[in-house]
């Protein structure tokens, strides 16, 4: 299963792929939405996709956006990973067609809980 990672923080990155690995994913990242939608169309095949809100070059909510207005990639499950905690932003997340919403600080086992609820999680 591959998963692509968008945030601007390395660390960050760094973070989500190591957790996703000892899940069993092979990780593939990008640091903007711009840069996640040409890593999007270089990967032949992406099961999740996990994507910060505050980035520049192109935000979060427009990377969702964009990914859900293109037929081809419009299924893939994806989940917001962001500082952003007000109920208003949540909203607009899932308008614009996110699955799962998780808030950094976030944990393996936070991110896990998220997996199961879209029916790809791991029991491990």
């Amino acid at each position: 299963m591959n998963v692509l990672i968008v945030d601007d923080s390395r660390v960050i990155r760094k973070m989500i792929a190591r957790i996703m690995k000892t899940l069993g994913y092979e990780t593939f990242e990008a640091g903007n939405g711009l840069e996640g939608l040409v890593e999007l169309a270089k990967i032949e095949s992406v099961d999740l996709i996990l994507v910060d809100w505050n980035m520049p070059e192109m935000n979060g909510l427009d990377f969702v956006k964009a990914v859900r207005a293109d037929a081809e990639n419009n299924h893939i499950p994806m989940i917001m990973v962001t500082t952003e905690s007000e109920m208003s932003r949540m909203a607009l997340a899932f308008m614009a067609g996110v699955n799962e919403y998780i808030m950094k600080p976030f944990t393996e086992e936070g991110i896990n809980s998220k997996l199961e609820l879209l029916g790809i999680g791991t029991t491990a």
